[in-house]
């Protein structure tokens, strides 16, 4: 017997607007959004980073997207099945969709785009995700199955994140789909709202309106994604209006538009936290008393008060209470305490030596922290180094441009300690980040291994009941709170500033958000 997943299908009806107060509605207007380098026009690419996710959002469309209520909702998929075992998901699609050249979207579209997924020698982005799939299936035109090793009730969360399908006629003739830089870096095709006008690199990329598109015609023109790394720039080309919205990084330039009577500043609770990951392959960091005191030691809440300017919420977890049906708040917790921070090294056989820095077995307790130099990265680092310094911790500091963090730290696991952050589907699943086997090839980037972890983990999938769920990712937090795979920092706010004159942004983060530019709407 098969238990049944029945997701309904809002769609959205003609579209509004773009005129000024007063007038009566109309269509038109466009949108431009700050990327901080040039796109690649792929959503699986090896090297599609975040510079990448807000255009592809637009682009391409999922078998399901983050709903406004952050449970999966339809998308390419306007339904799906579970088998009562979890290991067979029968995903329908629907029927209305074209691709941006006119081609009809079917399930071999599908199955092409995660062929390419589950290929362990093409190395796709996101591809973690996918790892319990075995198989893709064409049932039909329409339908297709996915065929798992294990259950994975967070599937439907991770089809929505991240994971456009990809037209199979545009990759005809193609061995590797890396090295198809028409399609990847000049001229993509799509399902989405609004498709590839104009590109020209170092400077922007412009969408057109997809007349087209299955949920109806958008109301806006264009929508530009404009070239623009430096924050203070972004800041200021707001101000000008050259910009329509931007995603605040750093707190403290929310001072420079606060106040202004066309800018409307929201914040927008995430499923994302910031942490330390010690390298768990390092014995000085599989102790957890070394990882407990390394949080006591912080004083996470001056941090956000100080640089952060108070826009974020202090750790308990990796969870975010944005999850709030998963959401455990009474867990171990660590306010800043230099004292048992002290007392936690000394049980771990750490004392100091001649100059203050801790040492072990003739060992100091010195080690490099890599960070991104982005957001406020360098003032975080600078701070971890002064907080641990007062107990006897030596701190380096390794910071580097992001696109060499990620190849030549993060990627290749080469590092001590490193600081970073995950922004997650809406899900509780951690598996991806947590668990043993996704040390080398998914998330795990401090590299844990805890067989008890990984049981929690792998219950935490088998169950497709929410309220089962819930009680085996409680117990998930009770251990997270422990162990500390991960050294949590806060869950931060998402800062928006957006030109009052748009409308129609779902209160989602604006990477979800902009899968609903088919509802935005200038006024």
């Amino acid at each position: 017997m098969k238990q049944i997943v029945w997701v309904l299908c809002v769609l959205m009806a003609g579209s509004l607007l773009a005129i000024p107060v007063g007038a009566g509605p109309a269509t038109g207007g466009a949108v431009v959004y700050p990327i901080v380098a040039d796109p690649t026009f792929n959503p699986w690419h090896p090297r599609a980073f975040v510079e990448s996710v807000f255009p592809n959002r637009v682009i391409y469309n999922g078998l399901t997207k983050p709903g406004k209520n952050l449970q999966p909702a339809p998308d390419l998929a306007e339904r799906w099945e579970v088998s009562a075992d979890g290991l067979t998901w029968t995903f329908f699609l629907r029927r209305n969709v074209r691709w941006h050249d006119g081609r009809e979207f079917t399930a071999d579209d599908v199955k092409f785009t995660y062929d390419i997924v589950l290929n362990p020698q093409l190395g796709a982005g996101g591809a973690a995700n996918f790892r319990s799939v075995k198989e893709v299936q064409v049932v039909d035109r329409f339908t297709v199955r996915f065929v798992l090793a294990t259950p994975t009730a967070s599937l439907a969360a991770f089809a929505g994140t991240n994971a456009g399908i990809i037209p199979k006629h545009a990759f005809e003739g193609v061995a590797d789909p890396w090295t198809h830089d028409t399609f990847n870096k000049r001229n993509p095709v799509g399902t989405g709202a609004y498709r590839v006008r104009e590109y020209v690199p170092g400077s922007h990329v412009t969408l057109a309106r997809n007349d087209n598109y299955f949920l109806g015609r958008p109301s806006m023109d264009t929508v530009t994604f404009k070239v623009l790394p430096d924050p203070n720039t972004q800041i200021a080309q707001l101000i000008s209006g050259e910009l329509t919205l931007i995603m605040v990084d750093n707190p403290a330039s929310v001072r420079a538009i606060q106040g202004r009577a066309d800018v409307e500043i929201s914040t927008i609770p995430q499923t994302n936290f910031y942490w330390l990951a010690a390298n768990y392959r390092m014995p000085t960091f599989r102790d957890k008393r070394v990882r407990q005191a390394m949080l006591y030691a912080l004083d996470r809440r001056a941090m956000i008060n100080g640089f952060l300017q108070g826009f974020a919420r202090e750790a308990t977890g990796i969870i975010s209470p944005a999850l709030s049906f998963y959401y455990k708040s009474d867990v171990k917790t660590y306010e800043f305490d230099r004292q048992r921070a002290r007392q936690l090294l000394a049980a771990a056989g750490w004392r100091p030596g001649a100059d203050g820095v801790l040492t072990k077995d003739g060992q100091r307790l010195s080690f490099a922290l890599t960070f991104p130099r982005v957001q406020y990265f360098e003032q975080l680092a600078a701070l971890v180094q002064q907080y641990y310094r007062a107990i006897g911790i030596e701190v380096t500091l390794d910071g580097l441009e992001f696109n060499q963090f990620v190849s030549q730290r993060l990627l290749p696991r080469r590092f001590e300690v490193m600081a970073g952050w995950w922004i997650t589907p809406g899900d509780p699943d951690f598996y991806n980040y947590i668990h043993s086997s996704a040390a080398e090839r998914g998330f795990n980037i401090p590299m844990y291994a805890n067989p008890e972890m990984d049981r929690v983990l792998e219950q935490g999938r088998a169950f497709s009941d929410a309220a089962q769920r819930a009680r085996v990712y409680r117990q998930f937090q009770d251990l997270v709170a422990e162990e500390l795979p991960y050294i949590y920092l806060w869950w931060p706010f998402e800062i928006r500033a957006i030109n009052r004159r748009l409308g129609g942004v779902p209160r989602l983060g604006l990477r979800d958000a902009f899968q609903y530019t088919n509802e935005w709407m200038i006024r």
